[in-house]
């Protein structure tokens, strides 16, 4: 298995338009998801998961332990489900908001991997359900939780982290294991709006921030609150919203990159006919400060829906209605994004699972040529040269080529390189002429990409480990 992969602090990617300051011939487009062929890898097979709905899954690859963790959030008790037949649960029978009785409560529940695609749900006799505590259920009535495992955290009681609804207001919690959890502290300024909320150390703010939801005008939007210790919250405040009341932001989960933040939205689309027969799917954003948010290919889908062949319901695949995702985890030569998966509309009857997404490394969105028959320039703005090397992230397709130049201030080129014709992570370039950049370093320089027939994700200014 891959070790996981650091971040250099000279690493840029491309998507942040700060760094670029002219593009010639190419468009910044998505980066290409990899639905795993296994998937999907567990489902409601115990009888406290009637209902998973969303999943909220949690998943971190914990290094210590070398174990893969999943906190997820099912319902464990839902009498629409228990009460309704199976062969009545779709809506060619009944509309599944309009079963009676409708008594429902979430919980939180725990299950590991050793490999990230077997996975085991542990009888962990810490909660009772239906007067039994088999089960690996740690906590009830949670409506949507973020839990993670603070690396950067001296208190060990303190290690687990989780940042959930409460009711009615969101609340914190704390664990040294991740499964016994400490008494819930609420958290007055923010209330809880039943989604899939999450927090992270946001290193560059030095600060927690929490991302979660409000309505407002009948339309759901993504907030933002910030925390100096994971106690005391700020009043939440709205970064991000859909476009119009047929496409809402429903959640985003977000993590930090390469000096940046990525957001992965969560966007429900509304038919105009119908506030029954609606879908989720997952588009890209970022932001440098965890504020401002940038939308990339705005309406077009980061993790899709898999399309069926057929309108029968019982054939629908496992991810064809809604898609939720966990904070990705990074390794050297991949990016894995666990993801709750449902197989019919968001308000309707559906089966929910977990499944896995993967990324080529820092292939969130790059640039690329608008045609063919004409290659494709990027230059950036002027960038401290802080080491001796440059190194470049791209796909590039038979026949074609990256080729980097540094430039001066001015435009003036002062190195080029080699043409680089496969597809490669962080390749240091060759440069032509056998070029010494020692002077450079600590100077203010320009880069220059001509791709043809290529992709350029990411680059990275600095010396060559190893």
């Amino acid at each position: 298995m891959s070790e996981p992969h650091p971040i250099p602090p000279s690493q840029y990617l491309v998507l942040d338009d700060r760094i670029i300051d002219e593009v010639i011939a190419a468009e910044l487009t998505l980066g290409t998801i990899t639905k795993h062929p296994q998937n999907p890898f567990f489902g409601e097979d115990k009888p406290w998961e009637p209902r998973f709905d969303n999943v909220y899954a949690n998943v971190i690859y914990d290094v210590e332990d070398t174990l893969y963790k999943c906190w997820y959030n099912p319902f464990i008790i839902d009498e629409r489900v228990t009460h309704t037949p199976p062969e009545k649960r779709h809506p060619d029978w009944s509309n599944y908001m309009d079963v009676k009785p409708n008594a429902r409560e979430m919980g939180i529940c725990y299950a590991y991997s050793v490999d990230g695609i077997h996975w085991e749900k542990p009888e962990l006799g810490l909660v009772a359900f239906d007067g039994s505590k088999q089960n690996n259920i740690l906590m009830r009535r949670i409506n949507g939780a973020g839990v993670f495992k603070d690396e950067r955290e001296t208190d060990p009681a303190k290690r687990y982290k989780m940042f959930f609804c409460g009711e009615p207001h969101m609340t914190v919690a704390f664990s040294a294991d991740g499964l016994h959890w400490g008494e819930p502290l609420p958290i007055p300024q923010v209330e809880a709006h039943g989604t899939h909320p999450n927090a992270f150390w946001a290193e560059t703010l030095g600060k927690y921030v929490g991302i979660t939801r409000q309505h407002a005008r009948n339309i759901r939007l993504v907030t933002r609150t910030e925390s100096p210790d994971f106690l005391h919250w700020t009043p939440d405040k709205s970064i991000l919203e859909g476009p119009n009341p047929c496409l809402q932001a429903h959640d985003m989960i977000v993590f930090p990159t390469c000096g940046i933040y990525i957001g992965m939205l969560g966007m429900m689309v509304y038919p105009e006919d119908s506030n029954i027969d609606v879908k989720q799917h997952v588009e890209l954003a970022w932001s440098p400060d965890t504020v401002q948010w940038h939308r990339i290919q705005e309406g077009v889908p980061f993790i899709g829906h898999t399309a069926s062949d057929t309108e029968r319901y019982g054939a629908m695949p496992y991810d064809w209605g809604t898609i939720f995702p966990s904070v990705s985890i990074f390794f050297d030569d991949e990016v894995r994004i666990y993801y709750g998966a449902g197989d019919g509309y968001f308000f309707n009857w559906r089966k929910g699972y977990l499944a896995l997404a993967t990324l080529r490394p820092d292939g969130w969105a790059g640039y690329e040529p608008i045609t063919t028959d004409m290659p494709a320039v990027i230059t950036t703005q002027p960038l401290t040269f802080d080491g001796t090397s440059v190194g470049i992230t791209a796909d590039v397709s038979d026949g074609g080529s990256v080729r980097v130049a540094i430039l001066d201030k001015a435009g003036n080129q002062l190195a080029s390189s080699q043409l680089v014709r496969s597809t490669v992570t962080d390749c240091r370039v060759k440069w032509e002429l056998s070029q010494n950049l020692t002077n450079l370093r600590g100077k203010e320089i320009r880069l220059r990409f001509q791709l043809h027939n290529a992709k350029l994700y990411a680059f990275q200014t600095g010396t060559e480990s190893g």
